[in-house]
């Protein structure tokens, strides 16, 4: 009677990694022993496509599953992973990310969605290789833009594209370790066919030229701020990208960011998807960029991306919410 609610952690492996099941081997070792400290039974659900029906069974007997699995592991997708947390969602366990929340919030078309709040810019989509053909040079007349997939993680098609003049474009790749190519319009075209096909699309976002003074990453638990990430050099400028250092909710230097999120952007991007509070992932990440402004002016945050699927690593300062929220979620 008086037994721990029983949570899953869902992170992707291979059958060794399975059969091990063993928590202390997993990059969420510390946020199994803060479950444990709070009375929470926290297992290890690892999973692979070829043992989906095992996750299936294994999760059928939890109360509540948090998820860590990006849009594409190991060449394959998320489309299995997705139907599978679908049922069991139905059948009443917790599922964080549910799939649904992921398609309105955790791709790039969120972009499109809030380009006209506070914190949207100039994006626009691009349907098909005719369009990019014929839209895009019209537009990087303006300036350079960041061409980005639909789904996607790690900088993978995302591509930041400049017209050099008589014909010659600067395309360069977030992934890490890619170089700058000086290219023509076909190149650049061809490269991002494989993004269109099956149906596929692109986002289309103007440069922000402040990205060279850094990018701060807000974590969150639900609607509140839990932590920040500071990166001061991205893949997309000229120099090698740094590392992200992390900091909890009260960094001085990201608080008018965490008021204008926790007073008002989390409300207006919840209205704008149609997103009640109990849908918000337990942990996800909004990606920011500082923009052009005035002088005089306040400072200007543009959203670059929001990270829903696989959130880590995040900061020491978001394990004790999340904790605690899944332990409100799953004794409610």
């Amino acid at each position: 009677m008086n037994a721990p609610p029983r949570l899953a952690l869902l992170y992707p492996g291979d059958r060794a990694a399975r059969d091990r099941s063993d928590p202390k081997a997993s990059r969420l070792a510390a946020l199994f022993d803060a479950f444990a400290a709070a009375g929470v039974h926290a297992e290890p659900a690892v999973y692979h496509d070829d043992f989906a029906d095992e996750v299936r069974a294994q999760l059928e007997r939890v109360r509540g599953v948090l998820v860590w699995h990006n849009p594409i592991e190991g060449g394959r997708t998320r489309a299995r992973l997705d139907a599978l947390l679908r049922e069991v969602a139905a059948r009443g366990v917790f599922v964080s990310t549910h799939p649904d929340t992921i398609l309105r919030l955790g791709t790039k078309d969120v972009l499109l969605d809030v380009r006209d709040l506070p914190f949207g810019s100039d994006v626009h989509r691009v349907a098909d290789l005719a369009q990019l053909r014929e839209e895009l040079p019209r537009r990087l007349q303006g300036g350079a833009r960041v061409l980005k997939q639909h789904r996607g993680h790690s900088g993978i098609g995302v591509w930041r594209v400049q017209a050099l003049g008589g014909g010659a474009y600067a395309l360069r790749h977030a992934q890490r370790g890619s170089e700058e190519q000086r290219v023509d319009l076909e190149t650049v075209v061809h490269t991002l066919a494989p993004y269109f096909e099956g149906g596929g699309h692109m986002v289309d976002q103007a440069w922000q030229p402040r990205l060279a003074e850094g990018m701060v990453r807000a974590y969150l638990v639900a609607d509140r701020v839990a932590g920040f990430g500071h990166q001061a050099v991205n893949a997309l400028c000229a120099e090698p990208p740094g590392p992200r250092l992390y900091s909890g909710p009260d960094d001085a230097r990201f608080q008018a960011l965490r008021q204008r999120l926790e007073g008002e952007w989390v409300a207006l991007l919840q209205r704008r998807l149609g997103l009640e509070r109990a849908a918000l992932p337990l942990l996800w990440d909004a990606d920011f960029m500082l923009g052009e402004r005035a002088p005089g002016e306040p400072e200007r945050h543009v959203l670059c991306e929001i990270n829903v699927s696989s959130v880590a690593p995040f900061p020491d300062a978001a394990i004790a919410p999340l904790v605690a929220a899944a332990r409100e979620r799953l004794l409610s």
